[in-house]
């Protein structure tokens, strides 16, 4: 089941606020009683709860990956059924794994093939992906909504979680993502502005 959620910012150092962090992901505890996680960048924080299924040992979250030119890290709910078949293709491809859980072929994936990884997906999923290549928040849902993903924009940034009314500290008003939102904060919020007017992130990506 686990407990996802996060907080982007780009007014703010989000490194100190890892006590917000933790207070936000401990309310996650009924949906991830096996482990906590949190990981932190300047505008970045990323939190999880993890039920344990696949590589109890090695699956911990929030998870990175290293490249030449930063961090990727993703914080992740839910099952990839064609992980199997999708770790053996980005082997093939060069990617070598570090554990045998399905996040990190989600995370590796999309190092490899971007946003379109949601278009080689099977399964029912929902989970935050933050690029300090490029500072770029990636969000993507099953297309079936089985694992529901809600955002926010308050005037603070943008804060994501898989049950926003028990781990977010205010009552920031929440909307319901597409199958797939790319959120740079800036294009995102022209694009709520053009699009669906300020208050409604309806915006979508279709396949």
């Amino acid at each position: 089941m686990c407990g996802i959620t996060g907080w982007i910012s780009f007014d703010r150092n989000l490194t100190r606020h890892q006590a917000d962090l933790d207070a936000m992901t401990a309310t996650m505890a009924c949906r991830g009683p096996d482990a906590e996680g949190s990981w932190l960048d300047r505008h970045a924080a990323l939190g999880h709860r993890r039920l344990a299924v696949i590589d109890i040992e090695g699956g911990t979250q929030p998870m990175s990956v290293c490249t030449a030119d930063g961090a990727v890290t993703i914080t992740y709910s839910g099952e990839a059924y064609n992980f199997t078949e999708l770790r053996g293709e980005l082997r093939r491809r060069g990617h070598r794994f570090r554990t045998r859980s399905d996040t990190e072929v989600v995370l590796r994936g999309y190092l490899e093939w971007e946003e379109a990884v949601a278009e080689r997906l099977n399964g029912m999923y929902a989970f935050a992906i933050w690029d300090t290549r490029v500072d770029k928040l990636v969000m993507i849902r099953d297309r079936m909504g089985i694992k529901p993903f809600t955002c926010s924009l308050p005037p603070m940034g943008c804060c994501s979680a898989r049950s926003p009314r028990r781990s977010w500290p205010i009552r920031w008003r929440t909307v319901r993502s597409t199958w797939t939102v790319c959120v740079n904060y800036s294009a995102l919020l022209r694009r709520l502005a053009t699009r669906c007017g300020v208050g409604c992130a309806r915006c979508s990506r279709a396949p």
